[in-house]
């Protein structure tokens, strides 16, 4: 009786037999003839199935490999090898051509081979440099001294934007050499070059090779700090050039959402005015980016949405007209959700009633008192833009007048809801 009164709250110190449980029909014999062994029903018997199975034979060792296939693996190995040699050897030919003096009285049309000879090596350069491990190799042969140091301020701008690119692919994810290209100084020429070079082309590698020593990298963001690069960014936006606009847009919007202790520093810049401006031109796709950054600037940041609240800014009216003009275009649907969302964290207007908010003027109403109709404020829409998407601090961008447009004129902020709907 005091087993069955404590079978229900202590389990059994042995296993049940292998017949129990199992099908009629001897499951014993079952499990006898299919040459497994019993499983154990003590402690004794599982320490001794342990080592009965620690003592048994080994694997056999594999079969040794057939001369045929040795042969094969040899050859391979020797290619690899033999690939990342001459590699190297085709950068060391590259970087002696860019080694050459330049011919100082040579004619027009050796002028123009010797420069062509250059071009063709640093293009070369950079096909190869793509691949991490001839890029190291490539800096330990000195070649970014001599990039920096001799062809990305000087020359024809075939080679100066060259040299740009060359700089940004190798050092692109790679901290090491984003160390050795700072120390050489040349995110402060890269500057220079997008800031006053001549060639829209050069600027534009400027650009690519600034971003790619300045995003993830801690050290290359505190010298662009140092010297001023948000602002040259900012004029960098002002240009004509698309693809030039539209990246350093996007590279603007990636800092701030990567580094948003940098948001005061922005704000004291002028930064919320000058972006609201660029909206203010003619519409291109450039504008996602810079929706974008006001975004970032405004999120979590109440300085930054005390600033967009400014009535001499006239924002959220402006903002308003551009989801009417929005709507119904889905490849403007990432711009309008930044309308939206700017909208609802700057001026509380809920997105639902972003289109309900009319102007004075309502073509729906009867009794519009008299109001004209208010003259179009934005210009018609542009197509998408394919393809085009990688020293002094505290420097006022108001103050600079430079391509500085002031504060706009604010527009009529009257919130009357249409009556017809």
């Amino acid at each position: 009786m005091a087993d069955q009164g404590s079978g229900g709250s202590r389990l059994p110190l042995a296993l049940p037999p292998a017949s129990q449980g199992c099908s009629s029909g001897g499951s014993g014999s079952s499990a006898g003839g299919s040459g497994n062994p019993p499983p154990p029903r003590n402690l004794q018997g599982l320490l001794q199935m342990a080592i009965t199975a620690g003592s048994e034979e080994p694997d056999p060792p594999p079969e040794p490999m057939s001369e045929e296939r040795r042969q094969w693996l040899q050859e391979a190995m020797s290619a690899a090898f033999r690939g990342q040699r001459e590699e190297v050897e085709q950068m060391k030919n590259c970087l002696r051509v860019l080694s050459q003096p330049t011919p100082s009285s040579a004619g027009e049309a050796e002028l123009a081979a010797d420069q062509q000879e250059r071009e063709g090596a640093l293009e070369l350069l950079a096909d190869l440099c793509e691949n991490m491990d001839n890029a190291a190799d490539f800096c330990q042969l000195s070649g970014m001294h001599l990039l920096v140091g001799r062809y990305l301020e000087a020359g024809p701008a075939g080679l100066r934007w060259r040299a740009a690119q060359l700089i940004g692919t190798c050092s692109q994810n790679v901290a090491a050499i984003q160390e050795q290209v700072l120390g050489l100084g040349a995110l402060r020429k890269l500057l220079r070059l997008l800031d006053r070079d001549p060639c829209d082309s050069v600027r534009v590698k400027a650009l690519f090779a600034i971003s790619c020593l300045v995003r993830e990298q801690e050290a290359g963001l505190l010298q662009f700090l140092r010297l001023d690069g948000f602002s040259v960014l900012m004029r960098a936006m002002q240009q004509q050039v698309q693809k030039l606009k539209v990246k350093s847009a996007f590279l603007l919007q990636n800092l701030l959402v990567g580094h948003p202790e940098h948001k005061g520093t922005l704000c004291s810049m002028g930064m919320v005015q000058q972006l609201v401006a660029l909206v203010r031109t003619e519409h291109s796709p450039f504008h996602e980016h810079v929706l974008g950054a006001l975004c970032s600037l405004v999120t979590d940041f109440p300085q930054g949405v005390r600033e967009c609240r400014e009535p001499e800014l006239g924002l959220e009216e402006l903002l308003r007209h551009r989801c009417q003009l929005l709507q119904q275009r889905e490849e403007y649907q990432e711009e309008l959700e930044f309308c939206e969302k700017l909208l609802q964290t700057c001026f509380s207007t809920p997105t639902s009633h972003v289109l309900s908010l009319h102007s004075p003027f309502c073509p729906h109403c009867s009794s519009n008192k008299g109001v004209s109709p208010p003259p179009p404020s934005l210009p018609p829409l542009s197509p998408p833009l394919e393809g085009a998407l990688g020293e002094e601090e505290g420097h006022d961008l108001r103050g600079s007048g430079e391509q500085w447009r002031g504060p706009q004129q604010a527009e009529p902020r009257n919130k009357k809801k249409c009556c017809s709907l």
